[in-house]
């Protein structure tokens, strides 16, 4: 049983092993394709994006963090990392995360709380049709769009006239700034990074697929195990994004949502809300964390961090 002070639930190496090897496991299922293609020098269109775009290495999110709150005990190797410290609990060493070597990321991480929080309470639009990929080729030739690897499935005046005819409702900033120069007058807003927290909505797939991005930023006070819920539904918002996208996937196994016809736009946003319900839920956890960790760095007595000290994730 864990051991409750009036801050901190204590786990026992019995009660938190099992945990991280759990962890560990289910990271290494996601993350033993991209290893192997590395080692080969070879790519994947589809599930590299979550490891080049996002900046979390294998590595990284296969190291399990308990997240604010919860102590470890006999937790040796995490005291060395530099989020943790140690402190005495009735008499014995624990390992913790460290609140203060996160005040010079005070505000950073209150945009990310702010971000995260006003987006869960925007309601999700449904009409884009995933056609920022589409807007990312438009007016290009096969030899000159991004996964150059894979074929277009549509001629390229075929995919210009798609995407002049739907028009483009784009909302997500990392998105919008991927447009060719003829697509970007199409969009009827202009993202950028200042507007992002008034722009982003729970519709958005890469709203979604980002959530990964800020809980892996601050896995150590949010724990690992939210950071891996993340990266299944980005996972799965990935593999929407591109079945929506004008490229032929078929050698992969992936049946397009042709988004072109009215069934494929239905299909779309079929599969988009259902993406967008399991991404609120795991945004209000992320918000919760968030806010519990700005509550916890705002309340340090001490100015900063130790001097020297790294805040790390």
């Amino acid at each position: 049983m864990p051991v409750v002070t009036p801050s901190l639930v204590v786990l026992e190496r019995d009660g938190w092993e099992p945990r991280a090897r759990a962890h560990a496991d289910r990271v290494d299922a996601w993350t033993a394709g991209r290893l192997a293609r590395a080692a080969r020098g070879q790519r994947h269109p589809i599930e590299d994006f979550l490891f080049e775009y996002y900046p979390t290495r294998p590595g990284q999110l296969r190291r399990w963090h308990p997240g604010l709150g919860i102590g470890l005990a006999d937790a040796t190797a995490l005291a060395e990392d530099a989020a943790y410290r140690v402190v005495e609990v009735d008499g014995r060493d624990v390992v913790t995360v460290d609140a203060s070597r996160f005040a010079r990321r005070r505000d950073g991480l209150a945009w990310v709380e702010g971000l995260v929080r006003r987006t869960a309470e925007r309601p999700g639009r449904w009409g884009c049709f995933g056609l920022h990929e589409w807007a990312m080729v438009y007016g290009l030739e096969q030899d000159e769009v991004r996964h150059e690897q894979v074929p277009l499935r549509l001629a390229p005046d075929e995919v210009r006239t798609v995407v002049d005819e739907q028009g483009l409702r784009c909302t997500h900033y990392d998105a919008f700034r991927f447009f060719t120069r003829g697509a970007v007058p199409l969009n009827e807003i202009e993202p950028t990074r200042v507007t992002q927290p008034d722009l982003d909505q729970p519709g958005c797939l890469h709203a979604t697929m980002d959530l990964y991005k800020w809980s892996s930023k601050y896995a150590a006070l949010v724990g690992s195990d939210l950071v891996a819920d993340c990266f299944a539904l980005a996972l799965d918002a990935r593999l929407l994004d591109m079945d929506a996208a004008p490229y032929d996937l078929s050698s992969l196994g992936r049946e397009p949502v042709r988004v072109e016809t009215p069934e494929g736009r239905a299909e779309y946003v079929r599969r988009q809300r259902q993406i967008a319900e399991a991404g609120q839920a795991l945004r209000t956890r992320l918000a919760a964390a968030l806010q519990a960790a700005l509550e916890s760095v705002d309340a340090l007595d001490a100015v900063g961090p130790r001097p020297g000290a790294s805040a790390g994730s």
